[in-house]
């Protein structure tokens, strides 16, 4: 049976605990097959069991949505209506809160046989929104989220005669809330202003302004200097430099001509372009990436689920805890009721999980935004958490560790000059659409456009030949021409040999190959350095000319000689002696079985590839292979500040429950353990879109 995912937008609910309890009740759904929300990124994905029941089945779940957190606001992708982020500290309630503080700073002046009704004003009046959502959800069933263990906590403090500290904990619990509502949506605008590539208009030939989605495919467009790019296209007029920084994280301007293709998310700097535009915006390169950065949050680590299933274990287990700190030592100790009942309260404060539930996924999330902004594309933090973890790296040649186009790099002429001997090629290769023969062609300065006459015959696997002048010339490989009869020179270098002859003299060879990649051999040494254990090659060229390379870039294993089936054999052999992930890089074209195979996928050159973007984990939107070590470094840094959260938050929680048991710690320092712990995490968990890329 056919499925449905929707990406569905969806803001006011302010904790990741909520999220969670969210998710869950979307999925129990009728007609739901699975439910992701992603918190940090404000969506809700939504995978329907079939598209017949789709519409039916949205209705419940914002039904469901609206049961479980009311402020919450849902918004299809085709929805038009306004949809301005929710406003944490509200008008009305900031003259709640007014009118709580009054009551609360009157209460210190009166007699005391009044105090009590000033602070349960304060009380109200400062946590209205706490009490209110914790009596929906115990209505539910629904306990053990922050909202009911603060209100447990607080209104216990009333009972025992703790006014004044009841009050306090709720004003410093709202204000601790809003800092960290303010945490979170910076980094949710920092991630923002990452992928800001999505162009706003297109100015057509004839001047009229539209969206890039009314363009088809044909039109032309017309892009001034300094003006972003809106669709995928061919330059027909003009040339510019183009600043690729949103789509590469390259800071080089490259320069563009007649004939050029460029992608919509780049820069014009310096100059006007006339652009047809190949292909719609919804199949653009643009739209699929900033597709994918949107998407990357639904696919979860291993960290951030085992927080999740953690989170739920775990209040209920500290609610159980205080109870029986309440309860027993009174009963079996003879101590006192109210100080040990004061001490569970504050056990509860100290125990809610939000730190941890909220700090753990923006920390992956903006790991996946600090790799955006480098032109690395991940599409999940469980694709980040995999990336630390390689042990084997797996390497495609062409178009990977190699620039992936043919250069004539060596001439050895007989009767002429090698300038005349590479013109003597070009004219009989010029007609052939083979990569050897537009290398040759593309090396020759000056080649005369006339042809005189010739009329090739191309010889499949062996070279071409053709009249020019009435003179019969040759191109080919050495063993084509020992069968004509002639002696070829011996090759002893690597790449492709073209030897040539004219009627029955041998006039010399070419010799093409295919370069390594300017930044080729410091990425596998600072791979290596970062712990690589192994390092292999998988290549569908000749042995010879793999050996040479690997032994060059000092790789530990070459492969040679492969077709695309046998690269996945020989991955999965691999794999099976790895200590850790597999990780395979290709061009993302011809690869693409083995990008799928693979621990991690990574394809290489993913700017404007289809193939790449859909098959790969990871799409390095440059061509430079020092992304990989780029990439490794941001998955390392996300998961040291991920574990740094981890240690912190219930390190210090740890502390102040222990404190809070032997009657040391207070309310006070009750709520630093939950809210200043949690904001203290959430902007440690930013701090990686502050790195410099």
């Amino acid at each position: 049976m056919r499925e449905a995912t929707e990406p569905i937008r969806i803001s006011g609910i302010d904790c990741a605990n909520c999220a969670a309890k969210v998710e869950r009740g979307v999925a129990n759904v009728t007609g739901v097959k699975e439910a992701t929300l992603d918190f940090a990124g404000q969506r809700l994905y939504i995978t329907y069991a079939s598209p017949d029941i789709q519409e039916q089945t949205y209705r419940h779940v914002v039904q469901r949505v609206h049961e479980l957190e009311p402020d919450a606001l849902l918004q299809r992708e085709q929805d038009t209506r306004d949809t301005t982020e929710m406003v944490f500290w509200t008008r009305s309630k900031k003259l709640q809160t007014l009118i709580g503080l009054t009551s609360f700073g009157i209460a210190f002046l009166v007699p005391e046989s009044i105090q009590i009704w000033l602070y349960l004003t304060a009380y109200v009046f400062i946590g209205n929104e706490v009490l209110r959502n914790a009596l929906r959800s115990t209505r539910r069933g629904q306990l053990f989220d922050e909202n009911f263990l603060m209100m447990l906590a607080t209104i216990g403090a009333f009972v025992i005669g703790e006014y004044t500290e009841a009050v306090a904990v709720m004003l410093f619990y709202q204000i601790g809330e809003y800092f960290q509502h303010r945490a979170v949506n910076q980094s949710r605008r920092s991630i923002s202003a990452l992928m800001d590539i999505r162009p706003q208009q297109a100015v057509l030939e004839d001047g009229r302004r539209v969206r890039p989605e009314d363009v088809i495919p044909g039109q032309r467009i017309i892009v001034r200097a300094g003006e972003r790019i809106p669709l995928d296209g061919t330059i027909k007029q003009g040339t510019a430099f183009l600043d690729t920084a949103a789509l590469t994280g390259e800071s080089v301007p490259r320069r563009v001509h007649e004939t050029d293709h460029v992608l919509a998310g780049t820069i014009s700097t310096d100059g006007q372009l006339v652009i047809e535009v190949d292909r719609s915006y919804t199949d653009s390169a643009v739209a699929k990436i900033i597709s994918l950065v949107e998407q990357a949050s639904r696919h979860k680590a291993p960290t951030e689920k085992f927080i999740t299933r953690f989170a739920r274990v775990y209040t209920p287990a500290v609610v159980v805890i205080a109870l029986i700190l309440a309860v027993l030592p009174p009963l079996l100790l003879n101590a006192s009721f109210s100080e040990w009942t004061y001490r569970a309260l504050v056990f509860l404060v100290i125990s809610c999980p939000c730190a941890l539930m909220l700090s753990i996924p923006l920390g992956f999330f903006s790991g996946i935004g600090a790799a955006s902004k480098r032109g690395i594309l991940v599409k999940g933090g469980n694709h980040l958490e995999s990336l630390q973890r390689i042990d084997t790296l797996v390497l495609d040649k062409t178009g990977t560790l190699t620039k992936g186009n043919f250069e004539v790099v060596a001439i050895q002429a007989h009767t002429m000059t090698k300038q005349e001997l590479l013109q003597v090629a070009a004219r009989v290769e010029r007609q052939s659409n083979h990569p050897i023969a537009t290398s040759i062609v593309r090396a020759v300065d000056g080649l005369p456009s006339k042809d005189g006459g010739i009329h090739l015959s191309e010889i499949a696997g062996k070279g071409v030949s053709g009249e020019y002048d009435g003179r019969l010339l040759r191109a080919g490989n050495a063993e084509w021409l020992k069968e004509l009869g002639f002696t070829p020179d011996k090759e002893t270098e690597t790449g492709t040999y073209v030897h040539i002859t004219q009627d029955q003299d041998y006039l010399g060879w070419i010799r093409i190959a295919d370069q390594l990649k300017t930044t080729t051999m410091e990425a596998i040494i600072q791979l290596k350095k970062r712990g690589i254990r192994r390092i292999v090659m998988l290549t569908g060229d000749r042995k010879q000319t793999a050996e040479a390379i690997g032994k060059q870039l000092d790789l530990d294993h070459v492969i040679a000689n492969l077709l695309p089936h046998q690269k996945v054999e020989a991955l999965e052999e691999l794999m099976k002696t790895a200590k850790g992930k597999t990780a395979f890089v290709g061009d993302g074209i011809n690869d693409a079985p083995v990008l799928t195979r693979a621990d991690v996928g990574i394809a290489m050159g993913g700017l404007g590839s289809d193939v790449a973007i859909e098959a790969a984990d990871v799409v390095l939107m440059t061509d430079e292979p020092k992304q990989l070590a780029d990439a490794m470094d941001v998955a390392r840094t996300t998961r040291k500040i991920v574990y740094q959260n981890i240690y912190f938050a219930l390190g210090i929680k740890a502390i102040f429950l222990l404190l809070g048991a032997f009657g040391i710690a207070t309310m006070w320092e009750a709520v630093f353990a939950d809210v200043g712990v949690t904001v203290l995490a959430v902007l440690n968990a930013t701090r990686l879109l502050k790195i410099r890329a």
